[in-house]
């Protein structure tokens, strides 16, 4: 697919997504959120996804008047569209992706970039980003998974702190909530980033996928429907030729050379 608000980067069993719109600090109109499900529909044989974005911000929310879809004050219609048609459908791939996604917040993410962001594994920031749920301000709610990825964040009283009050949460308070796994040096971001993205590239694919799901079962679910899925879970696991690999690295006192098989 022939891409145009993103760059897409495969490099071996890493693909990099890079929102492109800095002129706009990544603003994301709706053929940004359909090309982010693409790539994330066309992983092929990747094994982890970082995404970040270009120049001085993340994403600085949704961009409904670049496809003609009207803005969120005038036409709660058209953000309604937008939502079911656009955002939502590329924050739903990337939750449910097989692989692990390493978001690196490089400035502001905000609105649906903030959702974005949350939707990775790992979400690294550099210490001048911030996260921001400004709705309230213009008498809207956050949307996006928002309000799902926060309130099981962060809990209760952060998440409406952050909702109904509006605040910019900063990278260091982010990673002291637990909001984010890490705040790093604005120059130190990229790198780190990409190091925890190529580990996780070469770990056991077929066990982090399942990991995501049984995570993901734990947040809904009852502890016995996770006592299911983590047993049925680790039969796959146990099938894999990573698995076969990591018993016999353990055994020879090696480092496992997983093939995501």
């Amino acid at each position: 697919m022939r891409y145009e608000t993103i760059i897409v980067e495969n490099e071996g069993p890493l693909v990099t997504i890079t929102l492109n719109r800095p002129d706009r600090l990544n603003a994301m109109p709706p053929q940004m959120a359909d090309e982010i499900g693409s790539a994330f529909y066309d992983l092929g044989d990747a094994r982890a996804v970082l995404i970040t974005g270009a120049g001085k911000g993340f994403c600085s929310g949704a961009d409904l008047s670049a496809r003609g879809e009207g803005s969120a004050l005038q036409a709660s219609g058209g953000s309604h569209r937008a939502l079911q048609n656009h955002y939502n459908p590329a924050i739903s791939q990337i939750l449910r992706a097989p692989v692990p996604v390493v978001c690196a917040v490089n400035g502001p993410a905000a609105g649906i970039g903030c959702s974005l962001a949350l939707a990775g594994d790992f979400v690294l920031a550099g210490r001048s980003a911030y996260f921001l749920q400004a709705f309230v301000n213009i008498g809207l709610v956050p949307d996006g998974g928002s309000t799902w990825l926060l309130s099981r964040a962060i809990g209760r009283a952060r998440a409406t702190r952050m909702m109904m009050l509006g605040e910019k949460i900063g990278a260091e308070q982010a990673e002291d909530w637990g909001l984010i796994y890490k705040a790093v040096d604005d120059d130190a971001l990229m790198a780190e980033a990409r190091g925890l993205a190529e580990r996780l590239a070469n770990g056991p694919t077929v066990a982090y996928a399942t990991m995501k799901a049984n995570i993901a079962a734990a947040l809904d679910g009852t502890v016995n429907q996770v006592l299911l899925a983590e047993a049925e879970g680790q039969r796959r696991a146990a099938a894999t030729q990573d698995a076969m690999e990591g018993g016999m690295a353990f055994l020879q006192k090696r480092k496992p050379a997983f093939k995501g098989e």
